[in-house]
């Protein structure tokens, strides 16, 4: 068992430690039930390929420190496995695809809906679940009835980036200072520190219009795109120091997210939008 799951705060609330008839007495008006999604994915020589979900549960269990059984939120297992095919020519990385990874998330927030919940947030780790979960938020809100939040572990990210070097800033998408310094902070032994590379992508064009890999315009890419090493970001950087800090701080800033969430209803944005015309 990992270190950060080893605390008392998330248990409390985590949903499978409820019985059946625990979960059918539960108050649902306010609320809502996390989902966890990472990935099992390379990241370079110095990181485990778990770096993602190792992230996502780091986070995530951070914010329930903050969380009591007034605030109503319910934490499931992580979804290790992610959509990641952009890293699937490096060894190591177990990935799903787009159509296997739709129907269980779907799958999930159907589960959750017969329970009679009312908010889901998928709760994501890794940048190639991005653009999926977000179109899946919408399906599910179609098709299931549920308000549906996205969020990322990396959300709390602009609080942080005082303690990052410019180049950090721009180029650290993946295997960089952030995420090493996570993972020191989570599973120090995990890491091999003598194989951190600073290697930062360049655009691959940058004239009057700069195309990227984000944003935009932007193009397709797949890891081999961007490096040799498979990373992006300055490694030797990080420090388990570093990390203890952005655990504490994104941590915290999803805790305050979860807070407003739970709170939330839909009824309330159409009345604030029909005023406003």
């Amino acid at each position: 068992m990992n270190r950060q799951w080893t605390g008392k705060a998330w248990q409390t609330l985590f949903l499978p430690r409820l019985s059946t008839k625990e979960v059918e007495e539960l108050d649902k008006g306010k609320g809502a039930v996390v989902l966890p999604v990472g990935a099992v994915e390379q990241h370079g020589d110095h990181l485990p390929i778990y770096t993602d979900t190792l992230i996502a549960e780091g986070v995530v269990t951070e914010a329930f420190e903050h969380l009591s059984l007034q605030d109503n939120v319910w934490l499931l297992p992580p979804l290790p496995f992610g959509k990641s095919t952009e890293h699937q020519n490096h060894p190591g990385t177990v990935t799903l695809t787009s159509e296997t990874l739709q129907n269980v998330v779907m799958d999930i927030a159907e589960s959750i809906q017969r329970s009679g919940f009312r908010r889901l947030v998928l709760f994501n780790a890794h940048g190639g679940n991005s653009d999926l979960l977000n179109m899946m938020a919408r399906e599910i809100r179609i098709k299931t009835g549920l308000m549906v939040f996205r969020a990322n572990a990396m959300d709390g990210r602009p609080e942080i980036e005082h303690n990052l070097s410019e180049k950090e800033k721009r180029y650290g998408i993946h295997g960089g200072d952030v995420e090493t310094s996570l993972v020191l902070a989570l599973e120090e032994e995990w890491v091999n520190m003598t194989c951190a590379s600073n290697e930062c992508y360049s655009p691959f064009f940058e004239n009057e219009v700069r195309i990227d890999i984000k944003g935009g315009p932007s193009v397709a890419w797949i890891a081999d795109d961007v490096s040799e090493s498979g990373t992006s970001g300055c490694a030797g950087e990080a420090s388990k120091e570093r990390g203890e800090t952005f655990l504490s701080v994104l941590g915290e800033y999803f805790a305050k997210t979860l807070q407003v969430i739970a709170a939330f209803e839909m009824k309330a944005l159409k009345g604030t939008m029909s005023q406003t015309k």
